[in-house]
């Protein structure tokens, strides 16, 4: 393997394992409750819509134009919609008959738990892929950064490893509340991270001979779209459920302000004939 392609996938090792930081914050700490769990899923969901509609979309709009690019993006969004159709929804089993209304009490509120539990473990994996494709394109960031040299790959891998510290958390709090096992928030967190030094592979081997920048763009763009869909879909209405929809929405717009923040010291800490 060449050496450069070496550097990068060590840069990126360490801008995409600091999802593993953001998941220790979470799995160190006592699961939380349902209302500041809502709270959290708002600010994961601000998170999302900030890497959709700032970042994916935006470039996409840039590089391609402002027709193609909406269009690359609509059609993640119906291309989702339609797949949603066929994912089941977490829904509650009936629950079988019991002698006593305490004992039926008690079914119902283990049935209804389940079905937290079931919901929000959907969002979580929802979050990590949506956070996955997302961190492809740092990966070729860094990879490309690292041509121009070391200084350079290293002051990016080390902004997007700050920025990659509250995606760990969105990552892992879900998966760590629906699942009460530290292990598997930090382990879905992490391989979330890992998608950046794929990144890099990807970028070293195969691109731009198999793909043209053009159609890279669109599918990032598409990619924006279907995140946006999953983040209104699946997880607002767990927010708004759970925290209430004045507390969710403050939670939302403050995970788009903190992302936003994110991007743009991301987007200077690169050379001036690059974008991420």
């Amino acid at each position: 393997m060449d050496s450069q392609v070496l550097v990068a996938l060590g840069l990126s090792l360490v801008g995409g394992l600091s999802t593993s930081l953001g998941a220790l914050l979470v799995v160190l700490s006592n699961a939380p409750n349902l209302k500041m769990l809502g709270l959290l899923q708002g600010f994961a969901a601000g998170l999302m819509l900030s890497i959709s509609f700032f970042d994916l979309a935006h470039n996409a709009i840039n590089s391609i134009g402002f027709l193609k690019g909406n269009i690359w993006f609509f059609s993640g969004v119906i291309f989702f919609a339609f797949i949603a159709n066929f994912i089941p929804e977490p829904t509650l089993a009936p629950s079988s008959d019991v002698k006593s209304k305490k004992t039926n009490g008690n079914a119902k509120g283990k049935d209804i738990m389940k079905k937290h539990r079931r919901q929000v473990m959907y969002s979580g994996i929802v979050t990590a892929i949506g956070i996955s494709l997302h961190n492809f394109p740092e990966g070729m960031a860094v990879f490309l950064g690292s041509i121009k040299g070391l200084r350079v790959g290293l002051n990016l891998a080390l902004a997007i490893a700050l920025h990659n510290i509250p995606e760990g958390v969105a990552v892992a709090l879900p998966v760590y509340f629906a699942t009460q096992s530290k292990w598997q928030a930090f382990k879905l967190a992490s391989l979330s991270g890992l998608a950046e030094p794929l990144g890099v592979i990807i970028v070293a081997y195969l691109f731009p001979s198999s793909l043209s920048p053009e159609i890279l763009e669109g599918l990032l763009g598409a990619v924006g779209g279907v995140m946006a869909f999953l983040t209104l879909h699946e997880m607002l209405p767990l927010a708004f459920d759970y925290a209430g929809q004045k507390q969710a929405v403050k939670a939302v717009f403050f995970g788009m302000a903190f992302m936003s923040a994110s991007l743009y010291f991301l987007e200077i800490s690169l050379p001036a004939d690059m974008s991420l």
